[in-house]
């Protein structure tokens, strides 16, 4: 368990930034406070560990970077921290200004294990308004050689460096310094489409006001752009104040998404850490086919880059991972982007409605209500929907379609709702014909038997669509669907004429849990009137079924038969539907990921999207359980449901399952290779 456990087992790696205080042109005493919060570093089980630009030296020491006293005592300092490097696994990064034969460079160097791997001169010197860079250095672009002395080593040197660590797949890094950054094209664009996923930039970059923001910009859309993760780490205290003020501004983005950012103007030393996800990031870029298109236009930039090898292992001992894993990866966390989504939910969900009837030339809409959180929804987007076109919302003939182990909870909520959204309200007992059919099939139920059995409950499935697609005939109406996502990847529909066939599918793309928030967003916001918001609120708290098999006690308040018993919790359900939707994780993977988000573990205060009715836990075990019960139905035996799907639109960038569109997989593939890797690599 506890090898399972290891963030680095899972595609993860650990990566630190740091600030140390320092001292203007004291190499030695700079040496010793970037030792110090590398061992700091390693011991946290980082891999990597960033220094501020030219740190050994200080940044703001203007002439003195010509002095070769200081530039001795530099080569004193970089030889100690090579030195210290040899106990740590950690790769340090660290600035430093050095001298190749008649010039001088401001220098990333990168150091692993007692040895100088790479030294990557700074491009772009910038010599304007406070800064007089070219005064003192050279540029990468005018280095005569591909490789240097340095501390009786011959190294690699350039800024065309990627450093390869073939033990942490994925874990690929290249280096730049501050100004790099700033300009039209990075050096690291090169060095991303030629496969670096970890960016790293040695940053001085005073201070002046709004500049951090900028900053946070910059990291952002290039870690986006790049798909990869941007370390940067900016001069702090210790900086000369005589004309400049620094803020030791360090950052960790991934993708566009930020990860870990220090505490600005701290008087003292800092290290950041967050625990990138080297995994994803290559899943995105082999989805993203323009990444690769890329790289092809610019062959003579990306063939020309150079690797590095380092022999980098991952760190003995536990490393749990420190990222917060969202439980509801399909709702935003923040609730005022969850509104805002909610919002754009309805508006996407609504316009594909309002097409759909514009194209075919029709004005009125068929639904089936049953009280549960699915109809509802769709009851809502075609209220909306004729709302937007004009049309009275009565053109909405929606009808209760009660059956066999309809329960009076459920009927009583479903007329409630229609009366309040004041559509057509209509109501068919389909009991009789599906009694007829079960009689016709010669059924032991007809015969007043208790069998249950999958014909029981698709007689009924059925006899409710073909019900609502006859009345859609007589009304030059369309039927609207009302399954969800989470039911089409687990296949948890009837063939055919049944729930799984409507004209158009207004839910197709919504996975269950969002559904449920969505109900709660149009409750919180008041969107109808407090009846309206009555009835929404019993419809969220009810059980989900499918309520085909009547209860075991007649008149139960509540449905006895639970959708979720037999499929698994729709919140685990949704969180492996995301992961292997989205990112096409191993099964292990998925598992290790779903634990931290829904082990048992300590939480802290509770994020305000969870109601305390909702806080569930789930050992590793039961998300093993439930994962293998996702895998075999999604794709073993519910694919032939998803290639006939109904149109629909497109949510959200997770994912949508339409043959036309997200997905395409055959009907007859076997899960065995997801099911016997869950079964191997997952304990319990």
């Amino acid at each position: 368990m506890a090898g399972f456990e290891s963030l680095y087992r899972h595609g993860f790696a650990r990566v630190a930034a740091g600030v140390p205080v320092v001292g203007g042109a004291d190499p030695e005493l700079n040496a010793d406070r970037t030792i110090e919060l590398a061992r700091r570093a390693a011991a946290d089980h980082a891999v990597l560990a960033l220094f501020p630009e030219l740190g050994l030296s200080s940044y703001s020491i203007d002439d003195l970077f010509h002095q070769d006293a200081l530039l001795d005592a530099v080569l004193s300092g970089l030889r100690r921290v090579v030195s210290a490097s040899s106990e740590l696994n950690s790769a340090l990064v660290v600035g430093a200004p050095l001298r190749f034969g008649d010039r001088l460079f401001n220098c990333g160097v990168v150091v692993h294990r007692g040895a100088v791997v790479g030294v990557v001169p700074k491009s772009y010197l910038p010599t304007y308004r406070e800064f007089y860079e070219k005064r003192y250095f050279a540029a990468a672009r005018d280095a005569l050689s591909g490789h240097v002395s340095l501390l009786g080593d011959d190294v690699p040197f350039g800024n065309d460096l990627l450093f390869d660590a073939p033990q942490l797949p994925g874990f690929t890094f290249h280096v730049e310094i501050c100004e790099d950054l700033w300009v039209p094209v990075p050096p690291s664009t090169w060095a991303a489409l030629a496969g670096a996923h970890v960016l790293i930039n040695l940053s001085a970059s005073n201070i002046t006001v709004a500049k951090a923001d900028y900053r946070r910009q910059l990291c952002a859309a290039h870690s986006a752009r790049c798909i990869a993760a941007y370390l940067y780490a900016a001069a702090g205290p210790g900086e000369s104040t005589t004309d400049l003020a620094w803020d030791g501004h360090a950052l960790i983005h991934e993708n566009g998404a930020a990860l870990a950012e220090s505490d600005r103007f701290s008087s003292e030393a800092q290290l950041v850490t967050a625990d990138v996800d080297l995994e994803r990031l290559v899943q995105d870029r082999m989805r993203m086919t323009s990444f690769a298109d890329a790289a092809h236009d610019h062959p003579d930039h990306v063939r020309g880059i150079r690797r590095v090898r380092l022999d980098l292992a991952p760190p003995a001992g536990p490393a749990v991972l420190r990222r917060e894993i969202p439980r509801f990866p399909y709702v935003p966390s923040d609730p005022a982007t969850l509104g805002e989504r909610c919002r754009e939910i309805y508006h996407i969900q609504t316009q594909g409605l309002v097409r759909r009837l514009a194209a075919t030339g029709g004005d009125k809409v068929v639904i089936g209500v049953s009280g549960g959180l699915d109809s509802t929804q769709a009851l809502i987007v075609a209220a909306r929907s004729m709302d937007r076109l004009g049309l009275p919302r009565r053109n909405v003939l929606a009808y209760s379609l009660p059956g066999f182990a309809t329960s009076e909870r459920t009927r009583r909520n479903a007329h409630r709702l229609m009366a309040a959204l004041e559509v057509t309200a209509g109501e068919i007992d389909i009991r009789p014909s599906a009694m007829q059919m079960l009689r016709d099939l010669d059924h032991p139920a007809a015969r007043g038997e208790p069998v249950h059995d999958i014909t029981y409950e698709n007689v009924q499935a059925g006899e409710r669509t073909s019900h609502l697609f006859r009345l859609a005939n007589q009304h030059g109406a369309l039927v609207v669907g009302t399954g969800d996502l989470s039911e089409i990847a687990l296949g948890w529909s009837t063939y055919g004429v049944g729930d799984h066939m409507s004209h158009y599918n207004v839910n197709a793309s919504v996975p269950k849990t969002l559904v449920r928030h969505l109900i709660r967003w149009t409750i919180d916001t008041e969107q109808f009137s407090s009846t309206a918001g009555e009835v929404l609120k019993s419809i969220v708290d009810t059980v989900i079924s499918p309520e085909l098999v009547p209860a075991e006690r007649p008149g139960a308040e509540q449905p006895e038969q639970s959708s979720e018993s037999v499929i698994g919790p729709y919140e685990l359900q949704d969180f492996h539907l995301y992961h292997l939707l989205r990112f096409g994780y191993r099964p292990s993977r998925i598992a290790y990921l779903a634990h931290h988000a829904w082990g048992d573990r300590d939480r802290g205060s509770w994020p305000p999207l969870i109601p305390p009715d909702e806080r569930n836990e789930y050992d590793l075990p039961t998300i093993k359980h439930w994962l293998a019960v996702f895998l075999h139905r999604f794709v073993q035996t519910s694919q032939f449901k998803r290639s006939a799907l109904p149109n629909g639109p497109k949510i959200g960038s997770g994912g949508a399952l339409s043959p036309r569109g997200d997905w395409r997989a055959p009907s007859d593939a076997t899960a065995r290779a997801w099911l016997d890797e869950l079964d191997r690599d997952v304990p319990g």
